[in-house]
């Protein structure tokens, strides 16, 4: 077996920072539409994936069908209302609930999987799927009584997590007939102009951002994006696709610590005791669902 060029368990730790920094930058965006964050994040990120997919990867356009294209336009068009409703959401309630919330994507993939083909649930699913619910009605019920906005946007984030469900499903049979690179390619660039779309109808502007916004947009399709998702596809040529996925559920705690230092966000006792409660579920959810490759793709793929 191939020795590692790189630590790929300091990999994971970087790429999990990585990650974290995503709602950071939302939030440091104040003064800016979350449509247009989306926007300018995805946008940058196909500029930046455009000279190497249409030189290496061209040639597998021409081998996609109707039906993969299809499905390929979807998952973007549901990627777009992912970002739209959980960088939204992160305006109204704290990176602390917003992140937690939108993390337990995978069980509503399992949710999903199981709905649409019968997928079984083990009873330490079932467990673990309670668990986490529990700790989200925890962080619900709190930020319902500090603010009724706090609870929109915890509402948002859930949403968030279900239409992640969605586009992770609707391309999970493409995303095996593709490459990684020409896959993510043609959902970043579908997902840039639905997001056009709905920015010009809203009548956002695209212009006149501060120099420190434009930096952060870049930032957004930089970091988070390829400094922490590709790390983890590479991370997973050496490591189990569990240990991954068990790395990614402390996103919320990094982004948790990082708004702490950054923005000065305080954590409330029940924010702490249910997202601690989330990722205890989503802890047990990953073992109980190791050998499903659909959460493995969703952990891979998330936010």
């Amino acid at each position: 077996m191939r020795i590692p060029p790189f630590n790929p368990y300091i990999a994971i730790v970087i790429g999990v920072i990585a990650v974290s920094t995503s709602a950071v930058f939302v939030k440091l965006a104040d003064d800016t539409p979350a449509a247009i964050i989306a926007y300018y994040r995805l946008l940058f990120a196909v500029l930046i994936m455009a000279p190497i997919v249409l030189t290496k990867y061209r040639k597998e356009f021409r081998r996609i069908n109707k039906k993969n294209w299809i499905l390929s336009i979807l998952a973007g068009v549901f990627l777009a209302l992912h970002f739209i409703l959980w960088f939204e959401s992160l305006t109204h309630t704290s990176v602390a609930s917003s992140v937690v919330l939108v993390t337990m994507q995978p069980i509503f993939v399992f949710l999903g999987t199981y709905l649409l083909f019968q997928e079984r649930f083990s009873f330490g699913t079932i467990i673990s799927m309670i668990i986490a619910i529990f700790g989200s009605i925890i962080i619900g019920w709190g930020d319902f009584q500090h603010s009724g906005m706090a609870l929109i946007g915890d509402f948002l984030a859930i949403l968030a997590a279900i239409a992640m469900t969605v586009y992770l499903l609707t391309g999970q049979q493409t995303r095996k007939n593709l490459s990684l690179m020409t896959y993510t390619f043609i959902v970043y660039g579908v997902s840039s102009i639905t997001l056009l779309i709905y920015n010009l109808i809203m009548q956002y502007p695209f212009f006149g951002y501060s120099a420190s916004n434009w930096y952060i947009f870049l930032a957004l399709a930089i970091l988070p994006t390829f400094f922490g998702y590709t790390i983890f596809n590479w991370s997973l040529r050496w490591l189990s696709s569990s240990t991954v996925s068990m790395a990614i559920i402390f996103e919320p705690v990094g982004a948790t610590i990082l708004a702490y230092f950054i923005l000065g966000e305080l954590v409330t006792w029940y924010q702490l005791l249910g997202g601690t409660i989330v990722i205890f579920g989503l802890f047990l959810f990953t073992l109980s669902t190791s050998r499903k490759a659909i959460v493995t793709i969703a952990r891979r793929e998330n936010n």
